[in-house]
């Protein structure tokens, strides 16, 4: 049986009509390449349904222009090209396209002495819009590391000095091969500080005027800031030179907020962020929270 032409009942009128503020697909599986790696890749596409009256979109128009994403770099071009698009092929239905993609870009990172390297995932999602304002794109990370209370290590500090008085009583001649001997034993250090995972969340509104996903930029930024990104493939050197790092980086979660605070102020590409580190406690069932309002490099409305 063949047909000249297949019934549209978008086409219709709708039975009760009213405007509609989105209208699309979630969680569309796409192959996207971020930051030079192959991502797999899901969005969100929509239009909004501005004409109250109409029944419905063609979703399926959505669903072929991300074939324009497929496999390629992903840039604010392209997301503004696919945008427009969406508007293009909707023109009397709707005003505003929206896009938002995700998911998880491998990196390979170096050991911290090492020659080894692994890969590590870092979530991540782009979310775009298009208006008769013009387009708005943001890029959201979230970036893992290791935070050492410093509460906990001045009170590991003092016990350890406590042991000390307890085992070089006062008057004592102290030998200094005795004493080296003691801070290496389990004796010495009695206690150590609690440290755990944690996560930087960071919502970034692009300029509109970058060309590209300042992705790893901001990656490499926050883990040089924060001094103790989370390691892939070690070496006992590399464990070594970690307890280091950590030992030297001690900070509250307000302290790695407002450590971020900082570098991203400048941050090429970015022209408002805001922030929310969780350091997941060791000691507590509980998280220990940081946020930052927005914070912007020109005035303007998000």
């Amino acid at each position: 049986m063949t047909h000249t032409s297949l019934i549209d009942i978008a086409e219709g009128s709708a039975h009760q009509p009213a405007s509609l503020a989105w209208v699309g697909m979630e969680g569309i599986d796409l192959p996207l390449r971020v930051a030079g790696q192959p991502m797999a890749g899901r969005a969100d596409a929509g239009v909004s349904l501005d004409d109250p009256g109409a029944r419905g979109i063609h979703m399926s128009r959505l669903y072929l222009a991300l074939e324009r994403l497929a496999g390629q770099d992903l840039t604010p071009t392209r997301l503004r090209e696919v945008l427009a698009h969406f508007l293009d092929s909707h023109h009397g239905l709707s005003q505003g396209a929206f896009l938002d993609l995700q998911g998880d870009v491998l990196l390979r990172r170096p050991a911290l002495v090492s020659p080894l390297a692994g890969w590590k995932a870092y979530p991540l999602a782009v979310r775009s819009r298009l208006t008769h304002e013009g387009v708005e794109a943001r890029l959201e990370l979230a970036i893992g590391y290791s935070s050492t209370c410093p509460c906990s290590a001045a009170l590991a500090r003092q016990l350890i000095q406590e042991g000390f008085d307890r085992d070089f009583a006062e008057g004592q001649a102290v030998d200094r091969e005795a004493v080296r001997a003691w801070l290496g034993s389990e004796q010495g250090i009695v206690a150590t500080p609690h440290s755990q995972r944690s996560q930087a969340h960071l919502q970034l509104r692009l300029d509109p005027e970058t060309e590209t996903l300042p992705v790893v930029e901001v990656i490499d930024r926050v883990e040089s800031a924060l001094g103790t990104a989370l390691q892939t493939a070690v070496k006992r050197v590399d464990e070594q030179a970690f307890a280091l790092a950590n030992g030297q980086n001690l900070m509250f979660c307000e302290d790695a907020a407002r450590r971020l605070d900082r570098v991203l102020r400048d941050q090429p590409g970015v022209i408002g962020f805001r922030l929310r580190v969780v350091h997941a406690e060791s000691l507590h069932a509980h998280d220990a929270v940081a946020r930052s309002q927005w914070n912007w490099r020109e005035a303007g409305p998000i």
